[in-house]
């Protein structure tokens, strides 16, 4: 690890990091390679899978599954910020990365989270809009209302990542810098800091406590309005119905919004280590490979479409 010493003190400009990696056993990083290589692959497939099915089936072209491929996206991209070098050090003794390349990782995985936990949020409104207003539900979920909402999502998601990370890079980091995760996130990074960090810290916290309540705020209005909707509904069958559309992404977005905010919301632990690897390693590696399974299993749509290409029951028209 190569660092250059700064003038006045003790402390060190740090060029790389080294990684803590997750097992430094060699029978078990075999294992953990031959797992974690199954599951990234499984999401590879899964939510590429699901993007090119809604591309394909016209059934599917709608304002739902255009959030849900975007969603899949999304889970393809910051899953394949962190897997492919978690697996390379699964099988490597040398787990450095450079700060630039750190830097880039940390401010990329950032923009696919936050875009992520917005992205929920609009698939919440346009059920919302499905459910509680149908007779707008073409003017209100455009095309251009749709794009519109998506570009919204990158945009915050770049925001907050150019804050934070031009935050972090700012700070000078000590001799032994070893980050105390399989890639570069935002506490462990901190924690490394010979800089007065607090100012950082609020920046950090503020920032992520306003995207991920505002977010959830939508989320739980929107369904608040759907639910009161559902209960006004006689027919047993037409709640259900209604009840299905929605269970997936609630779903989704209980497994999701749970992990970062037990992540990154509750107060910092010296001995949270190894609890942080494990729930890095949920909301990284197990919640992207989830979300294709979850939306499909319930789906009649996506099933529908699924087995028309696979048996190839009838064409599928553009």
């Amino acid at each position: 690890m190569q660092s250059s010493h700064m003038e006045d003190g003790n402390m060190t400009t740090v060029r790389d990091f080294v990684l803590w990696g997750i097992s430094e056993d060699p029978e078990q990083q075999k294992l953990l390679f031959s797992l974690f290589s199954l599951m990234y692959t499984i999401t590879l497939v899964g939510n590429l899978g699901l993007i090119f099915l809604i591309r394909i089936y016209p059934k599917l072209h709608t304002p739902m599954y255009f959030f849900l491929s975007n969603l899949s996206f999304l889970d393809s991209c910051y899953s394949s910020v962190t897997a492919p070098r978690m697996l390379a050090d699964l099988l490597s003794k040398d787990k450095v990365i450079s700060f630039s390349g750190c830097m880039t990782q940390l401010g990329l995985f950032i923009v696919f989270a936050t875009a992520e936990l917005y992205l929920l949020a609009s698939m919440a409104y346009d059920r919302y809009v499905a459910i509680c207003n149908p007779l707008l539900y073409p003017v209100l979920m455009s095309s251009w209302a749709c794009t519109t909402l998506v570009i919204a999502c990158y945009i915050a998601g770049i925001i907050n990542s150019l804050t934070v990370t031009s935050s972090i890079s700012r700070l000078s980091f000590c001799r032994a810098s070893m980050v105390k995760s399989f890639f570069c996130d935002i506490r462990p990074l901190l924690a490394l800091s010979c800089s007065d960090t607090e100012v950082c810290n609020i920046l950090v916290f503020a920032f992520g406590a306003f995207i991920q309540m505002s977010s959830l705020l939508v989320i739980v209005v929107s369904y608040t309005f759907i639910i009161t909707a559902i209960m006004r509904i006689r027919l047993a069958e037409g709640k259900r119905k209604a009840f299905s559309t929605c269970a997936s992404h609630l779903t989704a977005v209980s497994l999701f919004y749970g992990t970062l905010i037990f992540m990154y919301l509750r107060p910092t632990s010296n001995s949270a280590s190894n609890q942080d690897q494990v729930v890095s390693i949920f909301y990284t590696m197990v919640i992207p490979m989830l979300n294709p399974i979850i939306y499909s299993l319930r789906n009649q749509e996506v099933k529908q479409a699924l087995k028309k290409i696979l048996y190839k029951d009838s064409p599928i028209q553009a």
